[in-house]
């Protein structure tokens, strides 16, 4: 648990000041098929005046080139296509020799020892063709903690490129699973987005399922089996203490945060009846919003808080509905081909994504809250488990092939940008942070 702490010991990050306020944005990547056309972006090592910082500025580069390149928005042009090298952060670079290597946005930085033991890293981003300085900042942190200042500094870009948020500086809590398939271990593991610094949360003693973030906090939700029956945990990864949710007397699973965290939705299976119940956080009270012989489970908030749509058999197949947040107002909203399952909404509140069954395959899709609009993003033996990045622009979920163990991958929504996510071991039931304080 040392770990956790030093974890959040090393976001105290200061930010010192920014060199420049936000042009007016006429360079910008086209969002939604971006991917087709990416900007060219050239990143500069960051520069630095010890051998040490300069790794550390090579490290911080690389990470920014990866998680932009990832985002499939931008392609970082080959260092050694560049023809200026940067050798001083204060001097304007020679914007027509980026421009002849395409180069649309330039990115410098620089990393600065300072007498406490800290490090400053600073960066600036350019508009070559418009030959002005669009943001820059600097931060002061200690020296292990360069990958979390890469990921903000590659939100920061994403964010004054885009005209939306980004989503570097997050985490994802999966279920990490080893061993034969007869004597499977299930652990919870946390690691950054891209894959870096994992780490388990829970031992090889109890199978866990189901893990969610808090939107607002940094705490987490999930199902376990430690206590012999199945029971809903919560994990404060700031203080490092868990506890059971409630004592229920049936199986509790499926535990979702509503999105100001005062509330957790959740199914709880009662004599073989599965309903969906609410608890108020502070007064442990709970509230039965589903009363029907079929089975309701798998519920997830709308981000205002006001709805909730969940997976119901009461149709006499698997599909997705919609209730107002008191249970009222129930609704069916698929009618497509299929069982459809595990829906959680998207953080804009535009699109609700699901897992959808059907010809022997399952596919990670979305549609819009009133069911218009359904689309596939990918289709496999076995998609499951979609969860949002906290800009509703990318949907991680696990993928399981014949023969294979689960996996984690990504799509945006346009379905075009596929990819596997590195983990140490088999990997499912993803869920994506908000971005970290």
């Amino acid at each position: 648990m040392r770990l956790i702490r030093a974890f959040f010991a090393a976001f105290a990050v200061a930010l010192l000041f920014a060199f420049a306020a936000p042009a007016s944005g006429q360079l910008r990547v086209d969002i939604n098929e971006g991917h087709l056309n990416p900007m060219p972006i050239a990143v500069n090592d960051f520069m630095g005046g010890t051998p040490a910082a300069q790794q550390v500025g090579r490290d911080v580069a690389g990470v920014i080139r990866a998680n932009l390149e990832r985002s499939a928005l931008f392609r970082p042009i080959p260092s050694s296509a560049f023809i200026e090298r940067i050798s001083a952060m204060e001097v304007p670079p020679r914007f027509a020799d980026w421009r002849i290597i395409d180069a649309q946005a330039l990115v410098v930085g620089q990393v600065t020892p300072l007498p406490d033991g800290r490090i400053r890293i600073e960066f600036r981003l350019w508009d070559t063709f418009g030959e002005t300085s669009l943001t820059g900042f600097q931060y002061a942190t200690t020296p292990d903690n360069w990958r979390r200042i890469a990921h903000r500094i590659s939100d920061q870009i994403y964010e004054q490129l885009t005209g939306e948020r980004g989503y570097f500086d997050t985490r994802i809590v999966f279920v990490s699973e080893s061993g034969p398939r007869t004597r499977r271990v299930k652990r919870l593991m946390i690691m950054d987005q891209d894959g870096a610094n994992p780490f388990f949360l829970t031992g090889s003693d109890a199978m866990v399922l189901t893990p969610r973030f808090s939107p607002s906090t940094q705490m987490i939700t999930y199902m376990s089996f430690e206590t012999g029956a199945p029971r809903v945990f919560l994990y404060n990864l700031e203080t490092n203490r868990r506890e059971v949710l409630g004592d229920f007397p049936g199986m509790t699973f499926s535990p979702r945060f509503a999105p100001d965290g005062s509330r957790i939705v959740f199914t709880l299976d009662m004599n073989g009846n599965s309903e969906i119940f609410s608890m108020d956080m502070r007064s442990r009270a709970r509230t039965r919003l589903t009363n029907h012989a079929a089975i309701d489970t798998s519920p997830s908030y709308s981000p205002d808080g006001s709805q909730i749509v969940f997976n119901s058999d009461r149709g006499g197949s698997p599909q997705l509905y919609v209730m107002n947040a008191d249970g009222s107002g129930q609704r069916r909203i698929s009618f497509g081909e299929g069982r459809y399952s595990t829906p959680v909404w998207s953080p804009r509140g535009d699109l609700i994504a699901f897992t959808r069954q059907g010809g022997g395959r399952f596919a990670i899709g979305v549609m819009r809250p009133d069911g218009s609009g359904e689309r596939i993003l990918t289709e496999s033996y076995l998609d499951e488990a979609p969860t949002w990045s906290p800009n509703g622009r990318v949907i991680m979920f696990f993928r399981e092939g014949r023969g294979t163990g689960p996996r984690l991958w990504s799509v945006d929504l346009t379905g075009r940008n596929l990819r596997e996510i590195p983990t140490q071991t088999d990997a499912s039931d993803p869920a994506w942070s908000p971005l970290l304080p």
